[in-house]
């Protein structure tokens, strides 16, 4: 596959799901490394109009997710375990980006390290996403 078209693929898969109905987009993705970003607007904020930090554990946990999947491919998937966030600094409009890298992989899990900045390149949010890692039925 070229990388566009995994990039095809991997937007594809949000379709259907959470990730369309919170406006992710995958914009790079490659071993190890996922891209993504997420409008901030009525679908993802909270009352008094910052991002919601559930939108933004939502993203993390869904780069999170894809990059486990694709170093767990052919044979393997990869299910959530454990997310944490904290979430640094507001974001009342725009874009947030989220960059997903793999800080350990195992024949049993994977921990993802996910750093979600604002517009400007401000970290918004850091989160951590633990994956079990199974064989395919």
């Amino acid at each position: 596959m070229t990388p566009e078209e995994i990039l095809a693929t991997l937007q594809k898969s949000l379709q259907g799901n959470m990730g369309e109905t919170l406006g992710m987009e995958i914009i790079h993705a490659e071993m190890g490394q996922i891209q993504g970003r997420m409008p901030v607007d009525h679908r993802t904020k909270q009352p008094f109009g910052l991002l919601h930090g559930g939108a933004s554990v939502a993203l993390a946990e869904t780069l999170g997710s894809i990059g486990a999947n694709m170093l767990a491919y052919p044979d393997k998937h990869a299910v959530g375990m454990e997310i944490n966030a904290n979430h640094l600094r507001p974001v009342r409009e725009g874009y947030v980006t989220g960059v997903a890298k793999i800080i350990h992989q195992g024949s049993s899990s994977q921990v993802w390290e996910i750093r979600i900045v604002d517009k400007s390149g401000n970290l918004c949010c850091i989160s951590r996403f633990t994956a079990a890692i199974r064989h395919n039925p």
